[in-house]
Order: structure tokens, then C-alpha cells, then sequence
């Protein structure tokens, strides 16, 4: 992209986007005026396909506007042609790092509103699979986060523990990141014999194991100087901006809804809560690393009560299932964050109207606070902190 300089009386604006000189034109005259730098739409640094336009002074950000829409697929239209088993299918891949947790969400909401009761044994497999879900996911950014800011190690340890639960969902799902294993009234089917005891065993394994990787980058020396009071998101900012889970956390936001909304069996768990009060780089991480401590110990005591039930892990429905006319809200707290579906019904086997309500999207919002006034090398650390999905975002 070719440099474009305009003039209003004194004031000089450079545009330029990646791969472009800092000064396009002649001579050094456009040295010390404000420049208008494009990050993306295609861009290493951001996590799928976002663009951020930025007005730099020198290597200070002035302003920043995230723009999205560059992944739109249309989701919440297509589920308005798709009947309610057919749009698990495509709730699971707005969020491809929380399969689980999104297709949860959408059978929630059918279920809620034909009034239809799950057994047992299905719902607390759900909560063990999707606190397993969540540890999956935490373990991406944990690995990828440090990556981005130049330490490639964790990566592989953040790996080698992903594989050793990716094998456990694979065996009980079949897949390894679309899972479709949530069905309207309950699970496809029942898991394998001995699969609670090779979970747990997974369990057991990474937990051991989640020290290596907590030990080598939490107070590693670079880390901290790389993230220490870097990108502060204030609690009254974060909620400003609707933001949730573990960003909204690390700023003292003391919000989680299977504590406070709880869903599924959450209310006979004591789940804890991690926050932090810092709200910065170093905080975000912290919440995400203590939370798949907490979410291996949930899973774990989820496990340990589906071996005591017995009976169905699903419902027999209609061939062609068809919801009640009207309207119902159900909302999980997916790893990401706060994550919600508003189903409108008129009676038929496809939904009038599906709305998604997604946690990246409502955090991405922040970066127009969180980058002004940060220098551009601490641009990708905040960045790569607010562990959003771009999917997520553009739905």
C-alpha cells in the first residue's frame, strides 16, 4: 500500500498500511506528524483476520479503532434456515476454541423453552466435558500468549498438555475440536466403558504436569517486564464495555455465572472464582493459568459423581422436533467469557430468530481504551491479553 499525505493549515496526517516506509514521499518532511498505521485486515500479530487502525506519534498510539467484519459468515442467519439439531453444527465454530461450551448454549436455550428436563447422568457429563473444554482453551492462549511476545517454549508444554485431553474428548466425541456431542435433551450417547477412569487418569497427568509450564513463564523476569502494569483495563472500564471472564476478572470484576447464574448442576458445586485486582497483561494471564487449576478440580468432581449415576444420557424426541411458540435468554460462561443465545420461536422446526451474544466481541471493544497512550512493541502484549477469537467476534 502506497503512502498519502494530506494537508489541513499545519497539521500533516501520514497514512500508511503494513509494509509501507514511515516516510513515503521526499526528503524527511513528514518526520513528527502523526501517522495512521493499518494492522491488518491481514497481519501477523492479530489473532485471525482483524484490523486495527491506529494514529501513532513517533511509537506512542494516540488512538486506536478496532474494525471487524472481516470473518462475517452470516451465523445468526443461517440458523434461521436450519432446523435445532442442524444449528449445533454451526453454533460450535464461532468460537472454534470452545466447541463444547457453544453448542451447550444453543441446546440450553431449546431445551429451556419446551420446558424439557435432561437426565442426570447427561447433565453432569456436560459439566465434565465442558470444564475440560475450558482447560483446552486456556491452554491455547497459554501457550500462544507468551509466544507472541517472543518466548517459544511454553508453546510445547501448553501442547503436550492439550493432546493429553484431546484424547479424552476424542475418544468420547470423536472429534478433536468440533465435538457435536451435545444433542436437544441431552448427549449424543453414552461414553465408552472406562472413560471416567482414563479422564480422570488425564486429569491427574496434566495437573502434575501444569507446574512445568506455570514455573517456567509466571515470574519469568522477561514476562514481567513485558507485561507488568502494561494494557490496565480498570474494573469500571471492563464493565463499561460489558466485558467478561477472565479479562473482566484480572480487573477485580467478581463475575462468573456458574457461581452466580448457575446453570446445568453449577449449584451444587462450590466453584471457585479466580481474580486479580491489577488488571494488566501480567493479571489476564495469571486468571487464565489459575483457572485450569480450579476448572481440572471441577471436572474432576464432575467425573466423580457421573460413576455413581446411572440411567439415560439422552431423551427420545420427535423426528422432527419443533419448539413453542415464544422467547427465552439462556447465557453459559463459556472460557472466553460471558456467552449467550436469544431464541425467538413461532412454533416451527427451524428458529425465527437466533442472536448470539459472545464474549470476544464485547472484550475486542476495550482495545480503543487499553492501546492509547502504550508504545507499539507493547501493542501485540495487549493484544495478544484479551485472548479473543476473531470467529468470536464477527460471528
Amino acid at each position: 500500500m502506497t503512502g498519502m499525505t494530506t494537508d489541513a493549515g499545519d497539521l500533516r496526517e501520514l497514512t500508511v498500511g503494513t509494509g509501507a516506509g514511515l516516510v513515503a514521499g521526499t526528503g524527511g518532511e513528514q518526520l513528527g506528524t502523526d501517522m495512521v498505521l493499518n494492522i491488518g485486515p491481514q497481519h501477523p500479530s492479530t489473532h485471525g483476520v482483524l484490523r486495527l487502525r491506529l494514529v501513532l506519534d513517533g511509537e506512542r498510539v494516540v488512538s486506536a479503532e478496532p474494525i471487524v467484519g472481516y470473518m462475517h459468515r452470516g451465523a445468526e442467519k443461517l440458523f434461521e434456515v436450519r432446523d435445532y439439531r442442524q444449528i449445533i453444527v454451526l453454533a460450535n465454530r464461532h468460537d472454534w476454541l470452545s466447541a463444547f461450551a457453544n453448542e451447550l448454549g444453543v441446546v440450553l436455550a431449546v431445551e429451556r423453552l419446551m420446558g424439557m428436563e435432561v437426565p442426570e447422568r447427561a447433565t453432569w457429563l456436560r459439566m465434565a466435558l465442558a470444564e475440560l473444554n475450558r482447560v483446552l482453551n486456556h491452554l491455547m492462549f497459554l501457550g500462544s500468549y507468551p509466544l507472541e511476545i517472543g518466548a517459544i517454549t511454553p508453546m510445547f508444554y501448553a501442547f503436550r498438555e492439550r493432546e493429553t485431553l484431546q484424547a479424552v474428548m476424542e475418544e468420547v466425541s470423536g472429534g478433536r475440536i468440533h465435538y457435536m456431542f451435545n444433542r436437544v435433551g441431552g448427549l449424543k450417547e453414552e461414553v465408552p466403558s472406562g472413560w471416567t477412569g482414563r479422564a480422570r487418569a488425564a486429569i491427574g497427568e496434566v495437573r502434575r504436569r501444569l507446574p512445568d509450564l506455570d514455573n517456567l513463564i509466571r515470574r519469568n523476569d522477561i514476562f514481567l517486564a513485558r507485561t507488568v502494569g502494561v494494557g490496565v483495563l480498570s474494573a469500571a472500564d471492563a464493565a463499561a464495555f460489558g466485558a467478561s471472564g477472565p479479562v473482566a476478572r484480572a480487573s477485580g470484576l467478581d463475575l462468573d455465572l456458574r457461581r452466580d447464574e448457575p446453570y446445568l448442576a453449577y449449584d451444587q458445586l462450590d466453584v471457585p472464582v479466580v481474580t486479580k485486582t491489577a488488571g494488566d497483561c501480567h493479571a489476564r494471564f495469571e486468571v487464565l493459568l489459575d483457572q485450569v487449576y480450579a476448572s481440572l478440580d471441577l471436572a474432576e468432581q464432575c467425573l466423580d459423581r457421573v460413576d455413581r449415576l446411572t440411567g439415560p444420557v439422552n431423551t427420545r424426541l420427535p423426528k422432527v422436533l419443533k419448539a413453542p411458540e415464544g422467547h427465552t435468554y439462556a447465557w453459559t460462561e463459556n472460557p472466553l467469557g460471558i456467552n449467550g443465545y436469544y431464541l425467538v420461536s413461532r412454533g416451527e422446526k427451524t428458529p425465527w430468530r437466533l442472536k448470539l451474544r459472545t464474549a470476544s466481541y464485547a472484550n475486542v471493544q476495550a482495545l480503543a481504551t487499553l492501546l492509547p497512550g502504550c508504545l507499539v512493541p507493547d501493542l501485540i502484549a495487549i493484544l495478544g491479553s484479551m485472548f479473543f477469537v476473531v470467529g468470536d467476534i464477527d460471528k
